[in-house]
């Protein structure tokens, strides 16, 4: 009897379907390890951002006239480019200047619940699409997501 040397095609098949498999579940980990790590940094981003403002601010006693371009000319921002979601962000002060808001827009709906539902110690309120949030959800399913924060 003749001893064959080797592996058959229906082994070598079995085996890059497995290890197709498990590509396409590494990638999909390696994107959610992505995304939670992008959303951290501009958790720290938006933080450091409210801090800097109200460094900078406090000796005026309010927040009148803050914005993205006061903020970059005093040294507080380094560029233009928003923490996370579109290039189109903006701070805002309130109307009677005691308090601001950092409003990114053009926010996915995963980054609009992520903000949403993980209330920073540092922000007095968070408002997603124009309404303050609460127990129901705001976010739409577009990319056209925004949020405020509200610090005091």
């Amino acid at each position: 009897m003749k001893q064959e040397l080797g592996r058959s095609l229906i082994e070598v098949i079995g085996v890059m379907a497995i290890t197709g498999l498990m590509t396409v579940a590494a990638l999909g980990v390696y994107k959610i390890i992505r995304t939670n790590q992008i959303r951290t940094i501009a958790d720290a981003e938006i933080e450091q951002i409210a801090q800097n403002v109200k460094i900078l601010m406090e000796m005026r006693g309010d927040y009148q006239g803050i914005s993205v371009d006061y903020l970059i000319k005093a040294g507080a921002l380094q560029s233009e480019r928003a923490p996370i979601g579109g290039d189109n962000w903006s701070i805002t002060s309130s109307a009677d200047g005691i308090s601001f808001s950092i409003n990114l827009i053009d926010l996915t709906n995963g980054e609009c619940t992520y903000f949403a539902t993980a209330k920073p110690k540092w922000a007095s309120a968070i408002m997603v699409n124009g309404f303050e949030t609460s127990v129901t959800d705001n976010c739409f399913e577009s990319d056209t997501n925004q949020v405020s924060f509200i610090v005091k």
